[in-house]
């Protein structure tokens, strides 16, 4: 299309017609609940995770008021370890994480200039799954059934049957179904992020918001699988007995601690990192210019992420390790405060050497780092072991957690709330509002935590629902409970502006005169979008580009058109974002839908002992994953299209330029990470007890190594038909699928035998071989479904030597299934030696 053709209004009119008819969903409720628009999705994410903000809010003023004086009896000691437990798990399950994600689901695209996320369906069934799990977990208190163990869920305690109920069942299995939403929405957020900027976007020019949640996303995906290797440790010691905890029999309740806590605190940077990034799109908005020290901004969060993986042990240190481990963690603790002061004084040094223009959003953020900062000069404090071993586990820790947490986490979004509200809506929050719930905020974040800092060093413990009056620190918890119901009354305020604001005019576009893309949106904008996906030449292209905007507008840049009446975007390359192909969208569809209500029953039903249920239920859910799949990587009708400005893209790419490549790698990621949480446990036994195995027959070398070549076999096979499949051999490449679905499950067969004689419940060591091999075994099968799936493409004549994206998928997965594989079978076949 020749920019001739783009001056022409009556063609841009017809454009633009196209893309009403393609971008506006089919009327009904049934089309707008099945939708993937992602923002639809955002705000449905975004609505739900305040939702949840609220009652575990509520839970805190319940906890609150029962502290207010000595000996209170308002609720039972099992009542309030059910509140804290709750308060705690929904504030950093159901509203920190999915906050960000859901917030990041609606900026993303239009930070990019992309019309969606490459997987708005994978968006949709993140969100699907974190509601019915967040209403599975949020809703025990209303039953008695909520986990009452707290956030962490410490074994023995947790573990025993006889001293806890279902609700740490409902805890365990309802959190892994939401930690799936989350790598979900990891794997869609890096994918966006990597594969969907606009042409001219290099990683050098990407918005610091899009570095943070690229950043955060990662962390995700090593942060989230060992907390889902140690639930599934936890969940086959509470239903079936096996003793992974359990001294008695091998085990060691300090193993939960460390996966725990890989996730635990890499967890507090990945709520925090994203609210920085908040700061770092509106406050060069208020300053008027460009945000200075951008390299040493990007190097500051990715020195975050990586320290934030060191510094787990610092919640273990009062339970005994070795002085040097202390000395380590201790100081890794420290240095995390550095990469983290960069990043505030950049802020600072922007807003010094600007014009500053002081807004409601600006005030947040101003008073959102300052409470952050005497959170984080506390946890300096916590970082030394002498002093850590004083006041751990005392109300001075709580202080800490929530100066950080509030000040670098739930403030910030408060702020990105009043900056952003006229991009969701089209409609400006009160400023007078804004402003009275902010310091009404600001005094109740102070009053309320503060004292908890004296009433710690008094020697108040966490955790306890009541106190007696000669501690003399009953003056101090009061102040608590009256700060947090004044912090509530500033919420409510805030909560009262939303309400109020369909009540109010139109917005200006960009009201703020923001510099970056995402403002490209019109407050009467349509479903798509951004009209044209532009050329991106700097940071800030409505500041810097001349005729920016209109030349949007206008079509006058790629992709203006719906020609084919499909949901399209582009993808470009990682490093350089030059233009690679163009990428049809998933449109409404009930399947993500369906498919997270069949995962959840699997979690649900297991909770309550129906595994046979629950069995049939997977079953369902594989099932509803074969039929989404069935109608992706679809051949297109044509091979090319052309984009605007005499540029021509294909429809259909396959291999590492591919975003459903990227996905696969992605996510496999993850699966190895919370593989090796596993393997970490079976060496940490190892390492923990010198007789380990001693006793028991194990399952030698003969089985393990059977079963190794079989899956070796497989993965060959796989590999092989990929390579023939491409040089036109499609008959060849289906008998290689077929020979690796007969190694795969051969191999299957074989991995079992190596569990025979080996009783899990009698000791760790044959508990730790069964996890192992069951993980391995289970991948066999998954490897397997692949190839059948994948043969059935090819026989259906949805898969040729020009269109092989599924072959080439599922033969990433394959290599980090021949690699767990590998790694299980040589660990339980040749370690330890008592085994063989």
């Amino acid at each position: 299309m020749s920019l001739h053709d783009q001056d022409d209004p009556a063609l841009r009119a017809a454009q633009e017609e196209r893309l009403r008819a393609v971008w506006k969903p089919p009327s009904g409720w049934f089309f707008r609940w099945t939708d993937v628009n992602n923002n639809r999705v955002g705000i449905w994410y975004v609505l739900t995770a305040f939702g949840f903000m609220l009652f575990a809010g509520v839970l805190a003023l319940v906890m609150r008021t029962q502290l207010a004086v000595p000996d209170n009896d308002l609720v039972s000691a099992n009542t309030f370890n059910q509140l804290f437990t709750l308060h705690g798990s929904m504030m950093m399950f159901l509203f920190a994480v999915p906050m960000f994600e859901a917030v990041s689901i609606i900026l993303l695209p239009q930070l990019l200039g992309a019309r969606d996320l490459p997987f708005p369906r994978l968006s949709a069934f993140g969100y699907w799954s974190f509601l019915l799990g967040g209403v599975f977990v949020g809703g025990s208190i209303f039953f008695n059934a909520a986990p009452d163990g707290g956030w962490f869920m410490y074994p023995p305690l947790t573990t025993r049957t006889d001293l806890s109920g279902l609700g740490a069942d409902i805890w365990m299995l309802g959190l892994s179904f939401i930690e799936v939403s989350s790598v979900a929405a990891a794997v869609e957020l890096i994918v966006g992020v990597l594969k969907c900027r606009p042409p001219g976007m290099r990683l050098n020019l990407m918005p610091l918001y899009a570095w943070y949640i690229l950043v955060v996303a990662v962390m995700i995906l090593f942060a989230f699988p060992p907390l889902i290797a140690g639930d599934l440790l936890f969940e086959m010691e509470r239903l079936l007995g096996w003793p992974f905890f359990d001294a008695a029999k091998g085990g060691d309740p300090l193993l939960w601690q460390h996966l725990f806590w890989i996730f635990g605190h890499p967890e507090v940077y990945i709520v925090f990192l994203p609210s920085i990034a908040l700061f770092a799109m509106l406050i060069p908005t208020f300053a008027q210019r460009h945000l200075l020290g951008y390299p040493w901004i990007v190097l500051a969060a990715v020195g975050t992420a990586f320290l934030s993986f060191g510094l787990w042990v610092h919640h273990m240190f009062a339970t005994g390790l070795p002085k040097i481990s202390l000395a380590f963690f201790s100081a890794a603790s420290e240095a995390v405060a550095i990469p983290t002061g960069v990043q505030i004084f950049a802020f600072i040094a922007t807003l010094w050497a600007g014009k500053v223009k002081w807004s409601t959003p600006l005030l947040y953020a101003s008073g959102s780092l300052a409470i952050f900062v005497i959170g984080g000069l506390t946890g300096v404090m916590v970082a030394i072991a002498p002093f850590d071993w004083q006041a751990h586990d005392t109300y001075f820790i709580v202080a800490h957690l929530h100066y950080v947490l509030i000040g670098g986490t739930l403030l910030p979004l408060f702020g990105g709330l009043y900056y952003y509200w006229p991009l969701i809506t089209g409609k400006k929050l009160s400023d007078r509002l804004g402003r009275i719930a902010f310091w009404i905020m600001f005094t109740g974040v102070n009053l309320t935590f503060f004292p908890m800092h004296l009433s710690g060093l008094e020697g108040m413990p966490r955790r306890v629902f009541t106190y007696p009056a000669d501690l003399n620190i009953g003056w101090l918890n009061l102040a608590s409970t009256l700060g947090s119901y004044l912090f509530a009354t500033g919420v409510l305020v805030l909560v009262a502006d939303l309400a109020l604001s369909p009540r109010r005019a139109k917005a200006p576009r960009n009201p703020w005169n923001a510099g970056t893309l995402e403002w490209l949106a019109h407050p009467d904008d349509e479903d798509w979008g951004i009209r044209s996906v532009p050329l991106v030449e700097s940071r800030y292209p409505i500041w810097d580009q001349p005729g920016f905007v209109a030349k949007v507008d206008e079509g006058r840049f790629f992709l203006p058109d719906a020609e084919e009446g499909r949901r399209e975007t582009i993808i470009t390359s990682v490093l350089d974002a030059r233009p690679v192909s163009v990428i049809r969208l998933g449109t409404p569809s009930v399947k993500p839908m369906m498919t997270a209500v069949a995962l959840g029953a699997v979690f649900i039903l297991t909770t309550y002992h129906l595994y046979w249920i629950a069995a049939l239920c997977g079953v369902v859910t594989l099932a509803c994953i074969l039929w989404w799949l069935w109608d992706t990587a679809e051949i297109p009708e044509k091979p090319e299209k052309p984009i605007g400005h005499g540029m021509t893209m294909p429809l259909y790419i396959a291999g590492p330029a591919a975003p459903g490549w990227w996905a696969m790698f992605i996510t496999m990621m993850a699966d190895a990470t919370a593989f090796s949480g596993l393997v970490f446990g079976y060496y940490f036994y190892w390492t923990i007890h010198p007789d380990f195995g001693a006793g028991f027959a194990g399952p030698g070398v003969g089985a393990p190594m059977i079963a190794l070549a079989l899956s070796l076999a497989s993965w060959a096979a796989t590999l092989a038909a990929r390579e023939v499949h491409h040089r036109g051999g499609v008959a060849a490449a289906r008998l290689l699928l077929v020979a690796g679905l007969v190694a795969a499950i051969a191999g299957l067969f074989a991995g079992l035998r190596c569990l025979d004689g080996l009783d899990p419940k009698a000791n760790v060591y044959p508990a730790i071989v069964w996890v192992l091999v069951i993980w391995t075994v289970a991948h066999v099968a998954v490897a397997a479904i692949m190839q059948a799936y994948t043969l059935a493409r090819s026989l259906a004549g949805r898969m040729t030597p020009s269109h092989d994206a599924d072959l080439r998928n599922i033969t990433v997965y394959c290599h980090f299934f021949a690699l767990t594989a590998l790694v299980a079978y040589l660990t339980v076949g040749l370690f330890p030696e008592a085994g063989l």
